[in-house]
């Protein structure tokens, strides 16, 4: 497994970011039993860079949490033997590695809503880089039993963790 992770801003937490990523990100892969070595990039940046590619990208002009750019589409959240799954995969041409995405984390955003739903900062960390994993592997939240479904994998994988609120 490769985990890239960059930090591109000043902010500062208590805990490690990224051995926690190292942590969470194989913990999610087991747990949604995925067959590949996989290759997943996170970036941790400030409130302003995040603004700037949130209005790139998704056309809002505003700061938000987490971006989620997954690499392949799913018939079904997680199916690695599905049509769109094995049409739009992409291994890494240096390691054969199954590439899942990039993830975007605001260092600064997680800060206040850590503070705002009054838990720990790690708390509020862990629980976005597994929501963003999950949208890496084809869950989302758009529609309610898409949402309920995500959400319970998401409490799932957080009590797995032992990261509780």
């Amino acid at each position: 497994m490769t985990i890239l992770f960059e930090k591109i801003c000043e902010t500062e937490f208590e805990f490690q970011e990224e051995a926690l990523i190292r942590k969470i990100v194989p913990y999610v892969l087991e747990q949604e039993n995925c067959p590949f070595e996989a290759e997943v990039s996170i970036l941790l940046v400030s409130k302003e860079e995040i603004h700037r590619m949130n209005k790139e990208f998704r056309q809002v002009d505003k700061p938000t949490d987490v971006l989620s750019f997954p690499m392949a589409e799913y018939d079904e959240p997680a199916d690695f033997g599905g049509d769109m799954f094995c049409r739009t995969r992409t291994l890494s041409p240096e390691s054969d590695e199954l590439l899942l995405g990039d993830i975007v984390l605001c260092a600064d955003v997680i800060k206040e809503q850590a503070k705002e739903y009054g838990h720990s900062e790690m708390r509020e960390f862990a629980f976005l880089t597994v929501h963003s994993m999950l949208h890496l592997l084809g869950y989302d939240h758009m529609e309610e039993k898409e949402r309920m479904k995500m959400e319970e994998k998401q409490r799932s994988i957080m009590d797995g963790l032992k990261i509780n609120r």
